[in-house]
């Protein structure tokens, strides 16, 4: 596969993306001895936990520093500071100043619930890819509840894509109410582009969490957390039935890249004009959490 481009909003350019473990990945999913390799181990939940467990080392630390380097974190922005860190799984799930993601107060509004690469589906119904054109998961794959398909079969979905060097933390992104939420067990495959460009079912077939988020203006909102290669776990740190604001923290990954998809019933969202039009040609839009991502949809917007 060719270098990951995306498109930066803030920027306002395409950008090329420093992939961590880039040779790594490319060997996995590229060479038949990856391949080989990829179905006797990487998949699988205990190569996950090992290497969970191998960051989570007080000898990990030594790592934070020079990822803060290479990746041109700011460092500003970490509530805490860098040398402060135990392990660098404990790095990786850092939390932020809360200055340094902003939540749009604008009424009516949805944010963008995690900082990442971002792709939009207007209409499920109309999908014609993601990734690569024609190439789309199944609904019921993803969902595994008959009559939630059938309720957002023409519903709206983002897919917010995490890189190992984004802020690891995942918020609502909208006011409402949340349930509990569903685990369905799954295998462990990397989301990267890499990997989902050969297998786009990589996102209805991983480890992942399901919540129902009750909301006044937004219908009932689908949120789901997808594992991947090297998520250690997925933690919630929300309480089911308590109220929560838009941009309130939801929970976070432990180390590795992961995704979150977040499904709108039908004609309930308008997504803003920079996310549809890089979604239509398949190309990621980069974003940060709190960032406007969309507006209730109305008679006159729609």
């Amino acid at each position: 596969m060719d270098d990951i481009v995306f498109f930066d909003r803030y920027r306002q350019t395409t950008c090329t993306e420093k992939v961590y473990g880039d040779k790594a990945l490319r060997w996995t999913y590229g060479t038949m001895a990856g391949r080989i390799a990829l179905s006797l181990l990487v998949k699988r939940i205990v190569f996950s936990r090992w290497y969970g467990w191998k960051m989570d080392q007080p000898s990990s630390a030594q790592k934070i520093a020079p990822f803060i380097r290479q990746y041109e974190l700011d460092a500003s922005e970490f509530l805490r500071d860098p040398a402060d860190f135990r392990s660098f799984n404990e790095f990786f799930f850092r939390e932020l100043k809360p200055e340094a993601r902003p939540i749009d107060a604008k009424p009516g509004t949805a944010v963008f619930p995690a900082d990442g690469r971002h792709l939009c589906v207007p209409d499920l119904s109309k999908a014609d890819g993601l990734f690569v054109k024609g190439q789309m998961f199944s609904l019921a794959e993803l969902l595994q509840d008959a009559a939630l398909t059938k309720r957002y079969a023409h519903g709206s979905l983002l897919l917010s894509r995490l890189c190992p060097v984004d802020y690891h933390r995942f918020h609502f992104p909208v006011a409402g109410t949340p349930g509990k939420t569903r685990l369905i067990n799954g295998p462990l495959y990397s989301v990267n582009p890499i990997a989902l460009c050969q297998n786009i079912h990589i996102l209805a077939t991983n480890k992942r969490t399901i919540t129902e988020l009750q909301t006044e203006h937004f219908g009932t909102v689908l949120l789901l957390e997808i594992g991947a290669t090297c998520v250690g776990s997925i933690v919630q740190t929300y309480q089911p039935g308590s109220p929560v604001a838009k941009g309130a923290e939801k929970g976070y990954f432990r180390f590795g890249g992961s995704s979150t998809i977040t499904i709108f019933e039908p004609g309930r969202i308008q997504f803003d004009q920079d996310l549809i039009e890089n979604s239509r040609q398949h190309r990621e839009l980069y974003a940060r959490i709190g960032d406007h991502m969309a507006y209730k949809a109305t008679t006159e917007n729609c």
